[in-house]
């Protein structure tokens, strides 16, 4: 097998068990020329047949280059734009020299993938502008076990004057000529993650954010695949940007049929100002390479993602079935309702009771949304003997059939604040806000400016306060708005980096702390918060057949081990719509964090007595959920009976997950095929009958349902 990294200087290639990455210096110009990204290749590579220069697109506008600058005659989007004192935009960067580091150095105050030696191998090339001496160093770490490429850049102002980076792209690749389409993630709020496939048109076809973080709107994520490639078939590209704030991805088919994507920062929220000496690092971004179609580009990207990006301890172990107090309670409590929803939730065999908002504020104290954030002090009216004293109360029941006492959590959202509050009565300049401009509330709030030393340190220490005065063992921690007034447009890059540094902080200082992200759902579930929360909440829209579009779409890119998904109450609060128990418990179930979203006193009896059984099951499919290899077996969107198997790191134990929506009356049942099974291996279906992974995946297995929104778990296990 090849060596991770070879390099001489003049050709350049990077090595995974299933992929190359391959570019060269061309000795005239100095210039990064593509070769290839894809499956494996070996030995020299052939001359790429360049036509004749002919018409206004010169030379550089017919090559495939690695790190494209502008100015100089390729008019595709470039990867790179700095604005230099004297105002004009154009830069050449050339080849200067390259450096090999065994394992993966970190990027300053950016969260970024990790690895020992033997599971990385970083090359650094560094590129010199002669003109404006401004220096770039493009970094690539191999990860060959996951056909994982990972890029950022570094740019520095050697020079003598200020200049500013109006764009930087973390990622950029010009494909061959051939044709392909495109996957995203779309969506908005309660409607996250919808999975969009288009065919990759001359001219350029970009999305992103500008919401101040990466947003329900476009996730940071894209998929580039042959136009005959499925879910488990066929050459695709993954690519996932590990950052939270504002994000930009440009998919470009110049006039030469090349297409080009570029992912990284949004242009439009960076003009990041360099002085002599500075340097600027763009956050990474991942790319995947698979021959096994949509889903094997998943399946790696999942790998990569909970061994080397997700640093919690939580990772893949011990994730407790919770109750969540919100869609119970909303903020209409006190103490005593507090531990009876606490005991009611212990007796059905909860593990972990999360106490959600309103549980703090004491001049302006949150009874609603429209006061007390940023004053992160438990209410007294609600807790008169201090929350302490409530959480011991709550940490001394008992989980039913279990010897472990129950667990205590807690809801904060510490970025933002609202105007009634002593937080903001004594520092109105902690908000964004942009000169005389109102400021605009969104939920009657106001987001505080992370980019400020001071607010970083006010919310370090008003959490760190609350996790030290109580025996609490997990954080939800939301976020409810967009940013708006910015005060200028580097400020979102600048809150992004405070805000890390909040999170490395406090989750460094706290790791037995299991901690969850959340923003208004799956408004930040990206690879960012990923390094430091190893669970987001999918989504504010629990209605079970929405879920399970929104988890199927969400694992494109992200493991089901970092998916929050729970078992609510019906009429659903965002559909109005009535699902049979199982059906909600089956779909909340696959994903990392299982819980309920109701109070158990509101519950349906028969319901009520069906959830310690549908609890017991999560927690029995959890560890195959948290560690496993996924399959998308049928997707909601081509198929009335989703279907989705999860397969044990170790390949001895599966569980199947298969429901139907609509009724089948009066028609042949049809067939599920596994995949991912062991052909030669001999599988129990439920402890009753033996089949053969051939027999399994080629022919499959049928499961009747007598009405619509039928569910089924189904354990294979290798004998």
């Amino acid at each position: 097998m090849s060596a991770a990294v070879v390099a001489d200087g003049t050709t350049f290639a990077l090595n995974g068990d299933n992929v190359s990455y391959r570019f060269h210096v061309d000795n005239s110009t100095g210039d990064l020329i593509s070769q290839h990204f894809g499956a494996s290749v070996t030995g020299p590579m052939p001359t790429e047949a360049r036509v004749s220069v002919n018409g206004w697109v010169g030379e550089q506008g017919r090559i495939r280059r690695e790190f494209p600058d502008q100015g100089r005659g390729d008019f595709r989007i470039p990867a790179i734009r700095i604005r230099q004192s004297e105002g004009f935009t154009v830069s050449d960067f050339q080849y200067h020299s390259y450096s090999v580091v065994h394992g993966k150095p970190a990027l300053p105050g950016l969260p970024a993938t990790f690895g020992s030696e033997d599971e990385v191998t970083t090359l650094v090339v560094h590129l010199y502008d002669n003109h404006t001496s401004v220096a770039a160093d493009l970094s690539y770490s191999v990860f060959p076990k996951h056909d994982a490429i990972v890029r950022s850049a570094n740019v520095t102002n050697q020079g003598k004057a200020n200049i500013s980076v109006e764009a930087l792209a973390s990622m950029s690749v010009d494909f061959p000529y051939e044709d392909l389409d495109m996957i995203s993630l779309r969506g908005d709020w309660a409607r996250e993650a919808q999975r969009e496939r288009r065919k990759v048109e001359y001219g350029i076809q970009s999305f992103g954010s500008a919401t101040g973080y990466s947003s329900h709107l476009h996730n940071p994520f894209l998929a580039l695949v042959n136009p005959a490639t499925t879910e488990s078939h066929g050459e695709t590209w993954g690519f996932s940007l590990i950052y939270s704030g504002s994000f930009s991805v440009d998919v470009e088919k110049g006039s030469q049929g090349f297409t080009r994507a570029l992912l990284g920062l949004n242009p439009s929220q960076l003009s990041w100002n360099l002085g002599p000496g500075e340097t600027l690092t763009s956050p990474e971004c991942v790319a995947v390479y698979s021959e096994d179609g949509i889903g094997g580009m998943s399946r790696s990207m999942h790998r990569l993602y909970r061994n080397n990006l997700i640093k919690s301890k939580f990772a893949t172990s011990d994730r407790p079935p919770l109750l969540n107090s919100w869609e119970g309670l909303s903020f209409n409590y006190n103490e005593s309702s507090i531990l009876h929803l606490a005991r009611e939730s212990a007796d059905l065999g909860i593990k972990l009771f999360v106490l959600d908002d309103g549980w703090f504020g004491d001049k302006y104290p949150r009874t609603s949304d429209n006061a007390g954030l940023g004053d992160w002090v438990p209410n007294p009216a609600r807790f008169p003997d201090g929350l302490a004293h409530a959480v011991d109360r709550i940490t001394s029941l008992k989980s039913a059939n279990s010897s472990s006492k129950l667990r205590f959590g807690i809801w904060v959202e510490p970025e933002m604040v609202n105007p009634n509050s002593s937080l903001y009565r004594e520092h109105p300049d902690w908000a964004l806000h942009a000169g005389s401009y109102p400021r605009t509330e969104v939920r009657n709030q106001l987001v505080l400016n992370l980019a400020l030393p001071e607010v970083q340190d006010f919310i370090i220490e008003s959490v760190s306060n609350i996790l030290k005065s109580a025996d609490i063992s997990y954080v939800k921690w939301d976020n409810n708005r967009g940013i708006h007034e910015m005060p200028s447009p580097s400020t979102d890059h600048s809150y992004m980096l405070g805000m890390y540094r909040v999170f490395h902080n406090l989750t460094t200082q706290f790791p037995d702390v299991l901690w969850e992200g959340c923003a208004s759902g799956g408004g930040r579930f990206d690879p960012g918060v990923l390094q430091y929360f190893p669970q987001i909440w999918t989504s504010d829209d629990t209605d079970a057949v929405e879920r399970i579009t929104i988890q199927l779409g969400t694992s494109l890119a992200y493991p089901p081990s970092a998916m929050g998904a729970h078992l609510s109450a019906v009429p659903n609060q965002q559909t109005g719509r009535t699902l049979p128990v199982e059906f909600r418990g089956h779909v909340a179930m696959m994903g990392g964090s299982f819980g309920l979203e109701l109070d158990p006193a509101e519950t349906p009896a028969e319901d009520k007595a069906k959830l310690p059984g549908l609890i017991a099951l999560a927690e029995k499919v959890n560890p195959i959920i948290l560690q496993g290899d996924m399959y998308r077996l049928n997707l909601p969107e081509n198929s009335n009976w989703p279907a989705v198997l999860f397969i044990s790191e170790d390949g001895s134990q599966a569980v199947l997950f298969y429901f139907q929506i609509n009724p089948n009356i009066n028609h042949a049942v049809p067939w599920v095929r596994m995949q991912g099974l062991d052909t030669k291996a001999m599988y129990s279906v439920d402890g009753n009958q033996t089949f053969s992974g051939a027999t399994l995946m080629n022919i499959g297995l049928q499961f009747p349902f007598d009405t619509d929104y039928g569910s089924k778990v189904v354990f294979l296990e290798r004998v």
